[in-house]
């Protein structure tokens, strides 16, 4: 299914691409759009993720490194029967973390520094099982192809007074430009939001099965929303295309960021894990600092 979607994902882009580029240098500006988008088809099935993890300037841990994170990821993997993801740490004071790859066998995680410093290892493995689940459910290609268009859409997009858009090269004129210029990064924000909005609550629900207790993430979500809202991710405000990716919005902190959220509300998602508690049992108690749960839950 997620294939179809991935499809249908990449011909919606493209046709976008295409229709920015008539706007921009008519009929020719088009076969060049359509030349491009078709080369970022095939460069984002296989690139895209290297290109978001250097987005964020993520370097590569293992157990050598970060032994601690390292084993929570290889552990959680085991639970969720996923292949070992690469594991990258962001050096950013921001809590937050976001998974990629086309597939779960070319799949990685990364998590902040801030996000380590910050929660307790029973909230990170929550957070990492979340991104498991959006490995197991294959979100993590449609999000990071996205993140690639989006934002390939919205600097040609900023591009489009230089490039004139005159009639005489079969263009729509300066207002065909301007249009371009406020409705295609407007169009790509709606995808970005269409799709991480609906993939959030389930992958909640798998990462609380793949960790063991929806409260772990219910607690985690709580303090990595109260740090987005504090802290400044100057890194993704560079990148806005890929913060769709993120576990917790990390614009955030700017209330122009949260006119069209990338993300359902943190309270919502934090009342429907505890509500996913209550029915199997589980106290709402605050997640202590070691692991006291084996990890795993049948779906």
């Amino acid at each position: 299914m997620n294939i179809i979607k991935t499809a249908t994902l990449l011909a919606f882009m493209t046709a976008l691409f295409m229709g920015l580029g008539l706007m921009i240098g008519g009929q020719t500006g088009m076969m060049i759009a359509l030349i491009i988008a078709l080369v970022m088809n095939f460069f984002s099935y296989w690139n895209s993720h290297k290109m978001v993890l250097k987005m964020h300037n993520a370097v590569e841990v293992d157990e050598r490194n970060a032994p601690e994170f390292y084993e929570l990821v290889r552990r959680l993997a085991k639970a969720a029967d996923l292949p070992m993801p690469g594991v990258y740490i962001i050096n950013s004071p921001q809590p937050n973390a976001f998974a990629t790859g086309r597939n779960p066998e070319n799949a990685a995680v990364a998590a902040s520094t801030g996000l380590l410093d910050t929660l307790s290892m029973e909230e990170v493995a929550g957070v990492m099982a979340h991104e498991f689940a959006h490995i197991q459910n294959r979100d993590t290609l449609i999000m990071t192809v996205t993140a690639t268009f989006a934002g390939a859409i919205s600097m040609i997009a900023n591009f489009a007074m230089f490039f004139g858009g005159g009639r005489d090269r079969g263009g729509i004129g300066t207002i065909g430009s301007l249009v371009a210029m406020f409705v295609a990064p407007f169009a790509a924000g709606l995808i970005q939001m269409a799709i991480s909005r609906t993939r959030e609550y389930a992958a909640d629900k798998r990462g609380a099965e793949i960790c063991g207790n929806p409260i772990w993430l219910a607690s985690a979500l709580e303090k990595i929303a109260m740090g987005a809202a504090k802290i400044p991710n100057d890194t993704a405000e560079r990148n806005p295309s890929t913060a769709h990716m993120f576990i917790i919005n990390p614009l955030g902190q700017y209330k122009r960021d949260n006119l069209f959220s990338t993300h359902p509300d943190t309270q919502n998602r934090i009342n429907a894990l505890k509500a996913l508690a209550s029915e199997w049992s589980i106290e709402d108690n605050s997640p202590q600092d070691e692991t006291s749960q084996p990890w795993g839950r049948s779906r």
